[in-house]
């Protein structure tokens, strides 16, 4: 298949060229998807955001690049966000920092009086309101793809949680609707209906593992072992199967890789050996794809305490 074969895409319209209504009909597996980002900063900026979320918006475009810089260099990801609904509607310049890393999960509110104060405000959760609920994070960057708008701005208006927003690229166009869940970080795709029952299962303090990608920060194969143990010994608990060390096996087939990986379970030392393919064909990964891609897909192969 070339650029020239795949299917156009009519704007504004979840039809069957869709990256995401194909990736649903082939079945595809967002296990293991989790973005590698461990710390977050999030920029409330109300109407419209380009492909480039921070620097085609309504922020202030000479402080734009050098908070990208800062943000590269302290190894923070940056995402615009808003309130479902009313795209204009602005809450008076919010931003929060939020760590997701193990043992340390957090999610601090501040205001800025301009946009230059994130410039040199400090990242590291000495500042703000600490969150005392879930933060949701529903992407609906249109301006990325069409998937993430269509299915996500619905989500995220009906979604029964405190404190949703939608949000900037979050990954994985073809998962959409997209959800990452703060503190903890906890990736979602293909999420249903209202989000309900992701919502349930949080406030629970629980993943809802039909839909999740992953946890953001973790390596993919520790992301997948989770996911298997999980599946195997109904071990829901957000704070569940903590990694202890990864072991790369030797791989079975060309192309393919095996891991063995140790996780904490609640009794004792759980041990999982997961198995990475290569998908079978090259398909269109997002609605703006010029050619067909390759994913790899992760698999259990066994599971023992």
């Amino acid at each position: 298949m070339t650029a020239t074969d795949l299917p156009p895409r009519p704007p504004g319209r979840l039809d069957a060229a869709r990256c995401s209504v194909q990736a649903l009909a082939r079945g595809d597996s967002g296990i293991a998807t989790a973005s590698p980002v461990q710390r977050w900063l999030l920029v409330e900026q109300p109407g419209p955001w380009g492909r480039d979320a921070l620097l085609q918006s309504r922020f202030d475009a000479q402080v734009a690049p050098l908070l990208a810089e800062r943000a590269r260099r302290e190894d923070v990801r940056v995402l615009l966000v808003r309130r479902p609904g009313d795209r204009l509607a602005d809450a008076g310049g919010r931003w929060a920092y939020a760590d997701s890393r193990p043992g340390r999960e957090g999610l601090w509110w501040s205001v800025r009086t301009s946009d230059a104060d994130l410039l040199t405000a400090p990242w590291d959760g000495s500042v703000g309101e600490p969150a005392s609920l879930p933060t949701y994070l529903v992407c609906t960057h249109g301006g990325h793809d069409a998937c993430c708008a269509l299915r996500g701005r619905p989500l995220a208006r009906a979604m029964p949680a405190a404190d949703v927003w939608e949000c900037s690229h979050l990954g994985g166009d073809r998962f959409a609707a997209n959800v990452v869940v703060l503190p903890h970080g906890f990736y979602y795709g293909q999420v249903p209906g209202d989000g309900g029952l992701l919502v349930a299962a949080h406030e629970q303090g629980e993943v809802a593992l039909a839909w999740l990608r992953g946890r953001a920060g973790l390596a993919a194969p520790v992301q997948a072992a989770q996911h298997g143990a999980r599946e195997e010994l109904g071990l829901l608990g957000v704070d569940d199967l903590a990694p202890l060390g990864a072991t790369r096996l030797p791989d079975p087939a060309a192309g393919t890789e095996r891991w063995e990986v140790a996780l904490a379970g609640p009794a004792g030392t759980v041990t999982v050996v997961v198995e990475s393919r290569p998908s079978g064909e090259a398909v269109p990964l997002t609605c703006s794809a010029v050619r067909p891609g390759r994913v790899r897909t992760w698999h259990r192969v066994s599971v023992s305490r």
